[in-house]
C-alpha cells in the first residue's frame, strides 16, 4: 500500500527507508491495506493560495492537519514504547541512530539538540511525515480553520462536510496542543495565527499556566465533538478519520492527566514562573479534577457504548479447534493487533514505512513444530524485547501480584522447572524453563515472548492449539543465525496472528492511539481518585478488563489469595491494582511512560537496573542467569518535565526553562 505522503517528500521516505533497513529495530505498526483517508492525496503539496478554491484543493489542505500526527508506532521516535519499564533496546550504533529516543532512557536528553523535540521538530527529520514539531502543525490548523470557515471560500463545499472538516481540524488541533502539553507542562496556546506584519515583540508568545492550557484544550475538543460524526460511514475509504468518540476519549484522557499528581497540587514546580511572574504550576491539590475527569470518561464510554466499542472478543475460525486457554489469549493479543476490531477507538493509519522493520525489531525467534525434527525459522534482528521487571509484572494465575500470592512461591523465579502436559498450551509440554513462566495469568502468556513457550500463530499446520509453533532462544539452537532481543523475550502481543513465519507475509493493522480498555481503566482510575473509597463502578470497570483476561474479580482474588486481602478495600490500595491493571493491560502500547510521568512515580520505576536472562548460554541452567544491561537514572523533579531547546529561549526571551534544566 503506498502513503501520500511517499509521493510528497520522496527523498524523505527513501532515506528514512534505508536508515530503517539499516538500523533494524523499527517497531512501526500501520493501518489496514483496505485504503484510508490518509491515502487520497494527491502529488502535489497543497499552499494557502490554492487550498481553498475547490473542495479537492481544500482536502489536500485537510490531510496536511493530519500529516503533522507524530509516528507514535515507530519506537525510535515514541518515547512511550521505549523510554518506559517495560522493554529494553539494545545500545548498538550499527543498529540504532544515536540520536533517538532509544537514548532518551540512557540520560541523552539535553537542552542543545532534545530528543523527540515536539516543540521544533525531529532532530533528523522523521518525528511525523513532514518532520515538524507540533507548533508548526498548529499554524497550518489554523490556516485551514480560518479559510475554511469563511463561506466565501470553497463554493462547492456543502455545509455539513465543512462543518465536519472543521471538527476535525479542531481535534488535530488539540490534540497538537496535548503533545506538548504532555511533554513540557505550561506551553502558549496559539489560538490564531500571529500576522506576519506583527511587530516582533507580539510574535515572542509566553507560557500559559497548565490549568489555562487544559482549559483550552478541554474547550476545543468540546467545540470540536459537536461537528464530529458519531462513526466512520465510509469504512472503505475513510477509517482513520477522527469521530466524536475519539475527541470526546481525549478529552478523557487530557482531563485525567490533569487531575493526576504531576500536573494537580504538585509543589515540585509551584516555583515555576512564567516571564512576568505568573506562577505556571498550581500547588493546591483539588479533588475537583478528579470529578471532572469522572465525568468526562463516562461521557466517553457512553459514546462509544452507542457506537457498539466493545472489549474485543476473540471467535475461533471455522475448520479450527481451539482451547479455551488459547482464545482468552486471543482475545488479549487481537484486541490490540486486529485491524480495526471493535474495541479500537482511535486507530493511527500513517503508512507501511518500516513495517518490514518492524519484524525485524520483534523479529521471530526460532520456531518448531513438535512433528516436524529440526524445524524452524527465524527472521530478523530483534533488538528491543520486554524486561524482567515487566514479566513479573504480570498476576498468577489467581489475578494478584507474584510476591502477594499466599498460594503460590515465586521467590526463586529462576529455578527450573519442566512444563507437564495440562501446560501444554502455555508452555511446551516436556521442556525446561524458569519458574517464572508457570502458573501466570493469561495475559503473560499472551502478550510475553519467552523461551520455549507455545506462540500459537492462524497458519497453525495442526489447525489447532495442539503441536503448534513454540519459541526456543537459547544460544546455539537451530535457526539462531541472527540476533534474539538482549533480554531474550519477544513482545508477543503486537505481532498480528495472521503473519506466516515461512512467506514472511503478514497482515498490517492501524495502531492503538486509544481502545476501550484505556478508557475503562482510565475512568475507574478517576472514580477511585475522586472519593474517599473506591465504588462498586471502580471494581465494575476493572472487572469488566479482568473479566476478558480470564481473571476473577478483584474482590475474589485478593480476598481468597493475596496476603493483603483487604488491599482492594481503600483507596491507596485499589490506586496501587488500578495502576498495576494499567501496566498489564496496555503494555507496549506506549501508555506506562506517560503514566509513570503523571503519577510522579518515575523516579522508582524508571530507576535501577535493567535486566532479562543470558541470551549467550546454551542450557537452561546459564540462560536462566538474570543479567544486568544497564543501570538506569531518573533525575527527579527535572526528568518529569522535557527540557525547552536552548535556541528557543535565546530567539524568545518571554520564554522561560523547565526547571532544572
Amino acid at each position: 500500500m503506498n502513503h501520500p505522503f511517499n509521493k510528497k517528500y520522496k527523498g524523505l521516505t527513501t532515506k528514512r527507508l534505508r536508515l530503517f533497513a539499516a538500523m533494524l529495530v523499527t517497531v512501526s505498526i500501520a493501518a489496514s491495506c483496505t485504503k484510508k483517508f490518509l491515502d487520497v492525496v494527491p502529488d502535489n503539496v497543497a499552499t494557502v493560495d490554492n487550498a481553498f478554491t475547490s473542495k479537492s484543493e481544500a482536502e489536500k489542505y485537510l490531510v496536511t492537519c493530519y500529516s503533522y500526527l507524530p509516528y507514535e508506532e515507530d519506537p525510535t521516535y515514541n518515547p512511550g514504547l521505549t523510554a518506559s519499564d517495560e522493554t529494553w533496546i539494545e545500545d548498538n550504533e550499527i543498529h540504532i541512530r544515536s540520536t533517538n529516543v532509544a537514548q532518551l532512557p540512557r540520560g541523552g536528553q539535553n537542552t542543545s539538540d532534545p530528543i523527540i523535540n515536539y516543540w521544533d521538530g525531529s532532530r533528523d527529520g522523521a518525528l511525523n511525515s513532514n518532520g515538524n514539531g507540533m507548533f508548526r502543525a498548529i499554524r497550518d490548523c489554523n490556516v485551514f480553520l480560518e479559510n475554511i470557515s469563511d463561506l466565501k471560500k470553497v463554493p462547492d463545499l456543502d455545509i455539513d462536510t465543512r462543518q465536519r472538516w472543521i471538527g476535525e481540524t479542531k481535534f488535530l488541533k488539540a490534540y497538537y496542543h496535548f503533545v506538548l502539553f504532555r511533554a513540557y507542562g505550561p506551553i502558549p496556546v496559539v489560538d490564531k495565527n500571529i500576522p506576519i506584519s506583527a511587530p516582533l515583540s507580539e510574535t515572542q508568545v509566553k507560557r500559559q499556566a497548565v490549568d489555562s492550557v487544559v482549559n483550552y484544550i478541554s474547550d476545543l475538543l468540546d467545540s470540536a465533538a459537536a461537528t464530529l460524526p458519531a462513526s466512520i460511514a465510509n469504512t472503505a475509504s475513510e477509517l482513520g478519520r477522527i469521530t466524536q468518540p475519539i475527541a470526546l476519549s481525549l478529552k478523557a484522557k487530557l482531563l485525567v492527566y490533569a487531575a493526576s499528581p504531576l500536573f494537580n497540587g504538585n509543589p515540585d514546580f509551584a516555583t515555576l514562573q512564567g516571564k512576568g511572574g505568573q506562577s505556571l504550576f498550581n500547588s493546591t491539590y483539588s479533588a475537583d479534577k478528579w470529578q471532572r475527569a469522572a465525568t468526562a470518561c463516562k461521557a466517553a464510554i457512553d459514546a462509544c457504548t452507542a457506537q457498539g466499542i466493545s472489549l474485543y472478543t476473540f471467535q475461533t475460525p471455522a475448520g479450527t479447534t481451539l482451547t479455551d486457554t488459547t482464545v482468552k489469549q486471543m482475545s488479549i493479543r487481537n484486541a490490540m493487533s486486529e485491524p480495526w476490531n471493535s474495541e479500537l477507538i482511535w486507530g493511527l493509519t500513517h503508512t507501511n514505512l518500516g513495517f518490514n522493520a518492524f519484524f525485524q525489531a520483534i523479529g521471530g525467534g526460532a520456531f518448531d513444530r513438535t512433528y516436524i525434527q529440526n524445524g524452524g525459522i527465524t527472521y530478523g534482528n530483534a533488538l528491543m524485547g520486554p524486561t524482567l521487571k515487566m514479566a513479573r509484572l504480570f498476576y498468577t494465575q489467581n489475578g494478584v501480584p507474584i510476591d502477594e500470592d499466599k498460594t503460590l512461591d515465586f521467590s526463586n523465579y529462576s529455578a527450573l522447572r519442566v512444563a507437564t502436559h495440562g501446560e501444554r498450551f502455555n508452555i511446551k509440554e516436556g521442556e525446561t524453563t524458569a519458574r517464572l513462566n508457570f502458573e501466570r495469568e493469561p495475559r503473560f502468556y499472551a502478550n510475553i515472548g519467552f523461551d520455549r513457550c507455545i506462540w500459537y500463530m492462524a497458519n497453525s499446520p495442526s489447525h489447532s492449539d495442539e503441536n503448534t509453533f513454540y519459541l526456543f532462544c537459547r544460544a546455539g539452537e537451530f535457526g539462531q543465525n541472527s540476533p534474539i532481543p538482549i533480554t531474550t523475550m519477544y513482545m508477543k502481543k503486537v505481532l498480528n496472528w495472521h503473519f506466516d513465519w515461512n512467506t514472511r507475509l503478514y497482515l498490517v493493522y492501524p495502531y492503538p492511539m486509544i481502545r476501550l480498555a484505556d478508557l475503562y481503566l482510565l475512568y475507574a482510575e478517576a472514580l477511585n481518585e475522586s472519593g474517599n473509597a473506591p465504588s462498586a463502578d471502580v471494581y465494575t470497570y476493572v472487572n469488566l478488563i479482568r473479566a476478558r483476561a480470564g481473571l476473577t474479580t478483584v474482590q475474589n482474588a485478593w480476598s481468597t489469595y493475596s496476603n493483603n486481602p483487604t488491599k482492594y478495600t481503600t483507596k491507596a490500595g485499589m490506586r496501587s491494582i488500578i495502576q498495576r491493571e494499567r501496566a498489564i493491560e496496555l503494555c507496549f502500547e506506549g501508555q506506562r511512560y506517560w503514566d509513570l510521568l503523571r503519577w510522579k512515580t518515575a523516579a522508582q520505576e524508571l530507576a535501577g537496573n535493567v535486566t532479562g536472562w543470558d541470551r549467550t548460554a546454551k542450557t537452561p541452567d546459564l540462560f536462566y542467569r538474570e543479567l544486568t544491561f544497564y543501570t538506569r537514572r531518573f533525575v527527579a523533579p527535572r526528568d518529569y518535565l522535557w527540557p525547552l531547546q536552548d535556541n528557543d529561549l535565546l530567539n524568545n526571551p518571554n520564554l522561560v526553562q523547565n526547571p532544572n534544566w
